[in-house]
């Protein structure tokens, strides 16, 4: 059988560690690749390096901000994505709020305060609140931002202030498209995924239940097999 090119995209302050569990159970259908959005500031360069580094056609699986550089990639080249899935994101512009609290999170990595941007700001959001008692998962959402580092984080959440209305993106998809999300993802809403899901013509909706925003990680069984049934079908 011939395996599915599949190209992986991380949200911010993630590496491959969010991936972990499908990687190791969908190798025997899918060549993993793994999109480097770490470097540039925009999500349209974002968008354009990942596409400079993939095979001429693949399937495409986007988590929070890997979610918004994969629907920028079907703006920027369609005919090339076979399949997406489109992970605990949205298709929003950035709010006025977010863009000041990204703005608050690069004052304090300048100011040697990286770490603390994880640990005090951005946990309570990114997991269901049970997952936030377990230990080993908190320790590697705090071990992926940093390994990412400060640099890096400031490349991407000046990125996300650039993030377009994808919007009218969604409802050009014609390829087989997957929306799930955890239902208490606190970071980008289950009325998000709904609405995405009722843009995208013939889109399948997901929900993983007792799952926040990191659901790869925090419901890694149940993301593995929903997405090897999306690369199957």
């Amino acid at each position: 059988m011939t395996k599915i090119p599949l190209i992986l995209l991380a949200g911010t302050l993630c590496n491959s560690l969010l991936w972990q569990h499908q990687k190791e159970h969908l190798s025997d259908i899918a060549e993993i690749f793994e999109g480097d959005v770490t470097r540039d500031r925009s999500i349209q360069a974002m968008a354009s390096t990942v596409l400079r580094q993939a095979p001429e056609q693949f399937a495409l699986a986007g988590l929070s901000m890997g979610g918004i550089v994969a629907m920028e990639i079907m703006r920027q080249a369609p005919e090339r994505v076979k399949k997406l899935a489109l992970l605990d994101t949205n298709a929003y512009p950035p709010r006025s709020d977010q863009i000041s609290n990204w703005e608050r999170f690069i004052q304090m990595a300048k100011n040697d305060q990286f770490i603390e941007i994880t640990t005090r700001y951005l946990l309570p959001g990114l997991l269901h609140p049970q997952h936030l008692q377990n230990k080993q998962l908190v320790e590697t959402v705090i071990q992926m931002a940093d390994s990412i580092g400060p640099e890096a984080m400031i490349n991407q959440m000046t990125a996300l202030m650039t993030k377009p209305d994808a919007r009218d993106v969604l409802t050009t998809i014609t390829c087989p498209t997957l929306v799930a999300t955890g239902r208490e993802d606190a970071s980008c809403p289950l009325q998000a995924h709904q609405e995405m899901a009722d843009l995208i013509p013939q889109a399948k909706l997901v929900i993983f239940e007792q799952c926040g925003h990191l659901s790869t990680l925090e419901q890694p069984q149940a993301v593995t097999a929903v997405l090897r049934y999306w690369l199957l079908q």
